[in-house]
């Protein structure tokens, strides 16, 4: 999911597999969604170890969504407000700059989207036929949509709440309660969950939903826990970013946190974070999230989009984009970054051979596929040379359709805690354009996925179905004896987001480079969010601030080489 995750994938493939073709589709079903009267839970009972009963009869699923939080007002949301208004606020240029961008996932489309706020053209180049890059999605013979990742949209993401309103579509997010929910892998098809209670600010709302849960940490733990975290609270973002040399295993052990809290409740998060497990992920990367969620009321609140990451939220962005000017174009691959003499961008080449040229350049791409295009000339320059510890980070996202309706889940997401998968939701029920009441369909991170990347898909769709035996004891069983699969789907990303792993910070590149006229944007460049869609919306903000700060700069390179032409 890269709870943030989530913007180009390198060698993504995606297969399906269609066990019974006919299924049906489910009927239409009215939603409220943000116009619904929500409810006021204040403190919600813990239902800290829950289980449909065997035996006893569901009540009809009612999917009702939450109301929006209140976002506006805080810091991080004003601040993010302040700059996506400073590009609209812009002296409109005397010149508009023509902008190439390489890459139409979310760092791309931020890029483009802000340029053309500030009243620049924006030129969009994405090498699939399908935009969003690490939220893109696809539809199957049956009209059945699938993705590239489960992805998450949480209260403290101020960039991408900004954007939602910016573009007038706030109502195609689906807010759940406020609470996290885990597997309990010790008790199969029950759950223990951590409820925020509306009634209290942060960080108490926070502090409360751990104290009620009492199945996953003792009370020593717990103990031993908050008074592991007293430096982060006090030390602040210095804290946090000196912390990125080590592992959250070596942090934990080294504040005195008993391994316990890292097996019940870090695995869960470091395998949603980044996809890999807390024995590599830096710790800055759990105490970033930390921060966010006990610093912010609703910071921890999470929120569905309400269709297909490419319908619902690029396609949005696109028509923005264009409305103003600014272009974009489908199946154009980046595949040469030509130089001048000077070791400065000419143009870009694409794999057609047709040729753009720009007054500024722009890498979207994620950065494994950028450094394969990294011009031989670059190569030795530090700041291109340190992205070679920068490497993604394999997933797999698999989707499969059941032949019944299955009762033991929730409206939310949920962790799984599960040694194969990071977390999972039965999409029939979280997402409007997904529902239907007679049939589930589950879509499950597989994290980590190293090992099993090179698998073939009933490989990956049997050790699935173990996993989900143990979820689901009294529906689902590995050799398909309960639940039936109706057909599924695997998408495989070889390369998503960056491995946050110990001392990458230093390696990650401000948008500027030291190449006058080229950039690059995307959640591995330098911002405050890491490896997430929130990331990749600021590292695109960061990198249209950074050329619209150029641009007597850009203008000035532009008339150069036009009299350099001339004068030839």
């Amino acid at each position: 999911m890269s709870l943030g995750a989530s913007v180009s994938a390198t060698n993504l493939t995606h297969q399906a597999k269609v066990i019974n073709t006919h299924h049906p589709h489910s009927p239409a079903l009215s939603f409220h969604g943000s116009e619904i009267v929500g409810r006021n839970l204040g403190f919600v009972s813990s239902h800290a170890s829950t289980r449909l009963r065997k035996g006893v009869q569901p009540l009809k699923v009612v999917c009702v969504d939450y109301p929006r939080p209140e976002l506006d007002n805080t810091v991080n949301f004003l601040e993010a407000a302040l700059l996506s208004s400073s590009f609209r606020s812009s002296p409109r240029p005397a010149k508009p700059l023509k902008v190439a961008i390489a890459g139409a996932g979310l760092a791309g489309l931020s890029t483009a989207k802000y340029l053309a706020d500030a009243g620049h053209k924006p030129i969009l180049l994405e090498a699939r036929d399908v935009l969003g890059g690490k939220i893109a999605a696809w539809k199957d013979k049956d009209g059945d949509w699938y993705e590239t990742g489960l992805h998450i949209f949480f209260g403290a993401y101020p960039n991408i709440q900004n954007l939602f309103g910016e573009l007038g579509i706030d109502d195609r997010l689906q807010w759940k309660e406020h609470s996290m929910i885990f597997a309990m892998p010790n008790k199969p098809g029950e759950f223990s969950r951590f409820d925020f209670p509306e009634v209290l600010p942060a960080p108490l709302n926070g502090i409360w939903a751990i104290l009620k849960n009492n199945e996953m940490l003792t009370w020593p733990e717990k103990v031993k826990f908050a008074i592991g975290l007293v430096p982060a609270i006090l030390g602040g973002q210095a804290y946090v970013e000196a912390q990125d040399g080590l592992t959250v295993k070596e942090w934990m052990r080294k504040q005195g946190i008993p391994d316990r809290v890292t097996t019940e409740v870090f695995i869960a998060m470091s395998k949603a974070l980044n996809f890999i497990n807390p024995d590599e992920l830096s710790m800055q990367c759990i105490l970033i999230a930390l921060n966010r969620f006990l610093q912010e009321k609703h910071g921890s609140k999470m929120a569905f989009l309400d269709g297909s990451p490419p319908e619902r939220l690029c396609s949005p962005i696109v028509d923005h984009i264009q409305s103003l000017g600014g272009e974009v174009q489908l199946n154009s691959r980046l595949q040469k970054i030509e130089l001048n003499n000077d070791g400065t961008v000419k143009s870009f080449v694409l794999n057609n051979n047709s040729v753009i040229e720009a007054d500024a350049y722009v890498c979207a791409a994620p950065v494994d596929i950028f450094k394969l295009l990294v011009p031989e000339n670059w190569k030795e320059i530090p700041y291109f040379k340190k992205l070679d510890k920068l490497v993604g980070v394999p997933v797999i996202n698999v989707h499969i359709w059941f032949d019944r309706k299955l009762k033991n889940t929730y409206d939310h997401l949920l962790f799984s805690r599960s040694p194969l998968l990071s977390v999972y939701a039965d999409m029939s029920v979280t997402c409007k354009e997904y529902y239907n009441p007679n049939q589930s369909m589950l879509e499950l991170v597989f994290a980590p996925a190293e090992e099993w990347i090179s698998c073939s898909d009933s490989e990956i769709i049997d050790a699935t179905m173990e996993e989900l035996a143990k979820l689901f004891p009294d529906e689902i069983a590995a050799d398909q004896s309960k639940a039936k699969i109706l057909k599924y789907h695997v998408v495989k990303t070889p390369r998503s987001v960056y491995k946050t792993i110990p001392d990458c910070e230093p390696c990650r590149p401000l948008q500027r480079s030291p190449l006058e006229g080229f950039y690059l944007t995307g959640d591995y460049t330098k911002q405050k969010y890491l490896a997430s869609m929130e990331g990749a919306v600021l590292s695109g903000k960061l990198c249209a601030q950074a050329i619209v700060q150029d641009y007597e700069l850009l203008v000035a390179r532009g008339q150069k080489r036009l009299a350099e032409a001339a004068a030839r």
